[in-house]
């Protein structure tokens, strides 16, 4: 009952840093190896195997935004937290914790002691190999989704990897909110401003698609990562049309749930959650019914709830149902 510990997304230029974290049990999987020797059908293959079978699974997401603000290692911390979370919410038992590479994710919390770290344990040890392939195939699928939102960057081709052909979109393009402006080749686009609406005009001027609050974006991405700890399903954030926007849609036992994130910088200056007034209902079941239709999802049931977040960095205090839409 070993949990095995893999992360993803170490190196790209653009995208989350995803970690996995399972438990596999029962019977063995055959073919479990470093998800990078895997071909994309095999890695998905496996995927469906793992999530079907392990005995407990989890994903820690640090978005580009996350990382920016801690820092590289720190948000590798964050992510190894967060998965690990996922599975203890699931009330599932292990005796050893096996995290690939030579650094210990989770000195200094609680189950620090009980890690073991190992090079090359995504090729030896077969719970931390379905740790790599299950956060591999969650990353891609997610960039893949980023390459439609995000036209001309190719995602999908090179999941965020600062390929030739990725370098020449940024430069025709300009970067958007997905980028991590701490490394080093994106930095100088840090002093272009955090508040653009447009992604570039093709000119060879990049301007940036950032949040200009930051504490923001970190509490929406923190409320994201709350609500699949507790078994959702994101299938989208910060949704717009010209007329409404949604913070977080998720699904989860066949529900869809519409999710408005409230944040203070401190616990002790109101109660978040009382910024959802009457109108904002109505806006809310306004947007969520807009949603609705423009994703042909009509048989779904429907429900409007609202997250209160607080603090430095952002945790979640309260998540509640509001109402349900009509």
């Amino acid at each position: 009952m070993i949990l095995g510990i893999d992360e993803v997304g170490r190196g790209p230029w653009a995208g989350p840093l995803v970690m996995g974290a399972v438990v596999l049990g029962g019977e063995p999987i055959e073919g479990l190896t470093d998800s990078k020797k895997l071909s994309k059908k095999r890695r998905e293959e496996l995927d469906v195997i793992i999530r079907q079978q392990a005995v407990g699974y989890g994903l820690g997401w640090v978005s580009a935004t996350e990382i920016d603000e801690l820092g590289l290692s720190e948000a590798l911390a964050l992510a190894c937290r967060r998965a690990v979370e996922a599975v203890d919410t699931l009330g599932v038992a292990y005796s050893e914790i096996v995290i690939d590479g030579t650094v210990n994710f989770l000195k200094g919390t609680p189950k620090g002691d009980y890690v073991t770290t190992m090079k090359k344990a995504d090729l030896l040890v077969p719970s931390v190999s379905a740790a790599s392939i299950i956060a591999k195939v969650a990353r891609d699928a997610y960039m893949t989704e980023q390459d439609v939102a995000y036209p001309g960057y190719k995602f999908a081709a090179h999941v965020g990897y600062g390929t030739a052909v990725h370098r020449a979109a940024i430069d025709k393009l300009g970067v958007t909110p997905l980028y991590r402006l701490s490394f080093a080749p994106l930095q100088k686009y840090q002093s272009m401003g955090t508040s653009s609406s447009k992604r570039g005009d093709g000119t060879g001027s990049p301007t940036i698609e950032r949040p200009s609050n930051f504490r923001g974006a970190l509490a929406e991405a923190e409320a994201a990562n709350y609500l699949q700890r507790h078994g959702h399903e994101i299938l989208d954030r910060n949704w717009k049309t010209k007329y409404c926007e949604i913070d977080i849609v998720s699904q989860k036992d066949g529900m869809i749930y519409f999710t408005e994130v409230k944040y203070r910088k401190q616990a002790n200056q109101g109660g978040g959650l009382a910024a959802v007034t009457p109108k904002k209902l109505q806006q809310m079941t306004f947007a969520a019914n807009v949603y609705i239709q423009t994703n042909k999802l009509h048989n779904s049931d429907v429900i409007l709830a609202a997250a209160s977040l607080s603090g430095e960095p952002p945790s979640v205090e309260e998540w509640l149902i509001v109402n349900e839409a009509k």
